[in-house]
């Protein structure tokens, strides 16, 4: 009976953990020689069409910064790679529905004594960054990654949810060398 008591908190737990995570997804050019790439810029046209705040583009771009460096990367004026973003957010909404009773056994049919209910619906914004890095010389798409998770509006976890979209998506980059 404990262990059924405990079921919606379990979920409700689950629930949450997932929605905080970042889900990515990679994709490249198979041809492209990415130990050549050694400096990088921000490909401004492209970043000023994200239709974002300014502020959270800035956060977006210091937290590349902040990969980029740490892969040993080189911020320049004539770059191998260009870095563009773009950005996609979409409202979800979860409802939950919970029976919880008295009663006895398992199956079908009304019984009588199974009067409690709980339904929950959570709303929230679910957003998609796809960072792309461009070959400078060649003006070709090398590498895009995709980042998708919970969005936040608490300017407090701005930052750190940013820097964990960023950092799981760059974490993918270069892509391994196939053997």
């Amino acid at each position: 009976m404990k262990t059924i008591k405990m079921l919606p908190l379990l979920l409700v737990l689950f629930i949450a953990g997932s929605c905080s995570s970042v889900k990515v997804h990679t994709d490249y050019d198979k041809t492209a020689n990415f130990s050549q790439y050694k400096t990088y810029a921000f490909f401004k046209p492209g970043i000023d069409k994200v239709e974002i705040s300014d502020l959270d583009k800035k956060r977006i771009m210091r937290s590349i910064e902040e990969a980029m460096t740490a892969k040993g990367f080189t911020k320049s004026e004539n770059p191998d790679l260009l870095v563009n973003i773009f950005t996609k957010a979409r409202q979800k909404v979860d409802v939950n529905t919970f029976n919880s009773g008295w009663g006895y056994g398992w199956g079908w049919g009304w019984n009588p004594w199974m009067m409690g209910g709980n339904t929950s619906v959570n709303t929230y914004t679910e957003g998609t960054l796809f960072i792309d890095l461009i070959d400078a010389k060649k003006k070709e798409l090398v590498w895009q990654g995709e980042g998708e998770g919970v969005l936040t509006k608490d300017m407090e976890k701005k930052d750190e949810r940013v820097k964990e979209f960023v950092s799981k998506i760059l974490a993918k980059y270069p892509p391994e060398a196939k053997k």
